[in-house]
């Protein structure tokens, strides 16, 4: 079979740069075929997806070398127009690729530049609507929607086109649990349908696996590392040492010292053989790990009484009747459904939107403190890093509020460059922001924010498309900050960073608070599993895959057993 997409000895490297970003390429993709491209954060994944839709060299200029085909094109003698009819893309910034007025509008946007009659246009944005979910928000405006709410809009988008090739970048990263294994689904039986080629640029490789792939691209450093079936690559230590997590259940098996070569699939919980040997070897694992000691809890820091917020009369589910303590030195992971009024109550908290009810900060009503006091005890790390950018370089982002506080240089210098090491974005300190993927931009917005050091800290999404090794390293320094008596407060889709790295969880569906408890056990209550849109994680599976005594034992022997927590 004629490959679809040829790299032949490919390199490129931008103008802005010095050093080339891709290197010495050569790849061949198969029509049909459904590859997963992997590798950490700044390995060049983006920049191979940006040559496949014409991105390079039409938008993004740089020196090639060798040879890219698309569908028999070469890319540096076709316009991004002709390209597009090949080639669709799901943006990993949403906001960037939003065209119409309404969500409707939005999704019918490729239809209407093909002329398609319009009964036929309305007939197939609703198909496509009620396959996402988005039935409801068909008149409201993208840019009003949540993360994920907007991620699934973009998805609509491009699916209507039904173009030979899918690109999805990053596709999981703002979707809840339920949602992003939906997605998944949907990607699979499109694929299936129509026969199309689909690459997916994602760092949440467990999640992708839950359907078929036929192969995983893994690439480091500009170069390809690996190219192999997802069941040799997991049979390797490749991915790891790359940077990229394995899925949960493989690193349970190494932990119980199960031979993973005599496995003979691992691509899944369900295709792991019924060995009563393993199981043994689970459970003995399991019963030989020690509970943590109980922490104290702290007084109260943040208290809502009957808080709510409606952004219009036709929101569907607006935040309301919202009742909870914080204490100091909590960490707090909120979960739920995409569009439940996560980031919602995250705004009220900073003073960002007017609310309903009453919320207090140490006995003292929020409401009697200016944006400028709130920031100074609540730092706040938005979900798009590009509406919280405002400087030019990196090190003067990162600097700003130190600047703004009067400190001194010297000790801005210090500060700067002890969490920009953090938040691995050392060597980059003297780039200019524009040179950074968006994955590198949070990177950013989360060190202006961290190197404050303020009383409590939120951040909306902040492990959101990166790599496991600067994931590691960023929830490795919140939680030390925390240690410390810092109060941290995540909105997050992650189960495994729920249960790793959280005390307590707030769980949010349809605008309403419907549990605060610890992510065990809102995990084992399948009714609010169910509710708020989460999943429960690889590692209970493979406790019932082997009909464990206790499987939610089993998910928090694994979860203390991993402190502490290395970055790998």
């Amino acid at each position: 079979m004629k490959p679809i997409i040829q790299f032949k000895n490919f390199s490129f490297k931008y103008d802005s740069q010095a050093d080339p970003t891709l290197k010495n390429i050569n790849l061949d993709i198969n029509k049909g075929e459904k590859i997963l491209l992997a590798g950490p954060s700044g390995s060049g994944k983006s920049t191979i997806g940006r040559c496949l839709n014409g991105l390079i060299p039409n938008v993004d200029h740089g020196d090639i070398q060798g040879t890219c085909l698309v569908d028999g094109k070469d890319i540096t003698q076709t316009s991004l127009f002709d390209l597009s009819f090949t080639t669709s893309t799901i943006l990993q910034d949403s906001d960037s690729q939003f065209i119409g007025m309404t969500v409707g509008e939005d999704i019918a946007f490729s239809l209407e530049n093909d002329c398609r009659d319009r009964a036929d246009m309305q007939k197939i944005v609703a198909k496509w609507a009620n396959e996402l979910g988005l039935t409801a928000l068909l008149k409201q405006s993208p840019q009003t929607l949540s993360g994920g709410q907007k991620q699934l809009v973009a998805l609509a988008g491009v699916l209507v086109d039904e173009s030979p090739i899918l690109l999805f970048d990053e596709p999981l990263a703002n979707l809840d649990p339920a949602a992003g294994y939906k997605t998944i689904q949907l990607i699979d039986k499109i694929q299936k349908e129509v026969d199309a080629t689909v690459i997916i640029i994602e760092h949440r490789i467990e999640e992708v696996l839950a359907e078929h792939v036929d192969r995983i691209v893994l690439v480091n450093d500009g170069e390809i590392i690996a190219n192999e079936n997802p069941n040799d690559l997991l049979h390797e230590d490749k991915l790891e040492k790359a940077g990229v997590r394995s899925p949960l259940y493989v690193k349970a098996l190494s932990k119980a010292d199960i031979d993973l070569a005599q496995i003979s699939d691992l691509t899944s919980v369900s295709a792991l053989p019924a060995n009563p040997e393993i199981a043994n070897k689970l459970q003995t694992w399991e019963n030989t790990q020690t509970d943590p000691k109980p922490e104290k809890e702290g007084s109260v820091l943040l208290e809502l009484k009957d808080v709510g917020h409606q952004y219009n009369k036709r929101q569907a589910h607006p935040l309301h009747d919202v009742n909870l303590k914080i204490n100091k030195g909590d960490f707090i992971s909120i979960v739920g459904q995409n569009g439940a009024g996560k980031t919602t109550l995250c705004r009220i908290i900073c003073g960002f939107i007017s609310n309903e009810g009453k919320a207090e900060f140490e006995g003292e009503n929020l409401a009697n403190f200016s944006i400028k006091e709130r920031a100074e005890k609540i730092g706040y790390v938005m979900q798009d890093p590009n509406q919280m950018i405002s400087q030019k370089m990196i090190f003067d982002e990162v600097a700003l509020g130190l600047r703004l506080r009067n400190v001194n240089e010297a000790e801005i210098k210090d500060r700067v460059y002890k969490t920009l090491k953090i938040c691995g974005l050392y060597p980059f300190r003297n780039w200019p922001i524009s040179a950074l993927s968006f994955g590198q931009k949070k990177r950013v917005t989360i060190a202006a924010i961290l190197v404050l050091e303020p009383e409590m800290i939120i951040l909306d999404e902040p492990t959101a498309g990166q790599d496991w090794k600067t994931y590691t390293e960023i929830m490795n320094f919140l939680r030390d900050l925390n240690e410390r008596g810092k109060t941290i407060m995540i909105v997050t889709h992650d189960m495994h960073l729920m249960l790793e790295y959280t005390k307590r969880s707030f769980a949010f569906a349809n605008g309403e608070l419907i549990a605060d408890t610890t992510p065990i056990q809102l995990l084992t209550d399948p009714t609010l599993v169910k509710k708020a849109s989460l999943r429960r994680t690889s590692l209970f599976e493979l406790a019932k895959h082997y009909n464990l005594d206790d499987p939610n034992g089993f998910v928090k022997a694994y979860i203390d057993s991993e402190e502490p927590r290395e970055a790998k």
